[in-house]
């Protein structure tokens, strides 16, 4: 494993190991980025560089059950871009140290930590991996009328819903080469 490797991994567990979340990448085989983003969230692909990803083992129960994409719904291309918007480079980093946070009744949101600095410092080790011209969407609600919304101003909240959960909260990375899906859901 390469330190540029140890780096990200590390990093993305600091970020998001303690909360319900999904975060895989794969490789760009179509023009559009939405398919590869489906074969991601369906784990079709393996992560192109072979590093980590994260997903929690209750959801092996629920992809048995309910199919490969669980706990995403099964939806198109179209569906999935439908439901998000574009977002520029700094609010994904924000939207990214977002997810590190629970939805409700966060103690300590990440714009009140000691170790903010930090946890954005992981946000964009993680997102650094898709290179300078990298192009970020969310299903955020907030993006809706915004392309830089601060994710760090606000309490955590979901947008368009991808998954049967009350709400879901998405980040998609988008570069010429790799695709990543990082997902927050809450379970309640």
């Amino acid at each position: 494993m390469s330190t540029r490797s140890d780096t990200w991994d590390a990093a993305l567990l600091r970020l998001l190991e303690d909360v319900y979340t999904f975060a895989r990448c794969g490789p760009r085989l179509h023009e559009d980025w939405a398919e590869d983003v489906l074969a991601v969230m369906e784990r079709a692909v393996p992560d192109p560089r072979g590093w980590s990803a994260l997903e929690w083992k209750m959801d092996e129960e629920g992809r048995r059950a309910y199919g490969p994409s669980y706990p995403f719904r099964a939806v198109s291309a179209e569906d999935l871009r439908e439901g998000v918007r574009p977002i520029r480079a700094d609010a994904a980093v924000e939207l990214l140290a977002s997810l590190a946070q629970e939805w409700f009744f966060e103690g300590n949101p990440v714009r009140l930590r000691e170790d903010r600095d930090v946890v954005l410092a992981d946000a964009r080790t993680v997102l650094d991996r898709f290179g300078p011209d990298a192009v970020f969407w969310t299903s955020s609600r907030l993006a809706r009328s915004c392309d830089a919304p601060d994710f760090l101003a606000r309490d955590l909240e979901g947008g368009h819903i991808f998954t049967d959960y009350m709400m879901d909260l998405g980040l998609v990375a988008v570069s010429a080469d790799e695709v990543g899906v990082f997902w927050s859901f809450n379970a309640l």
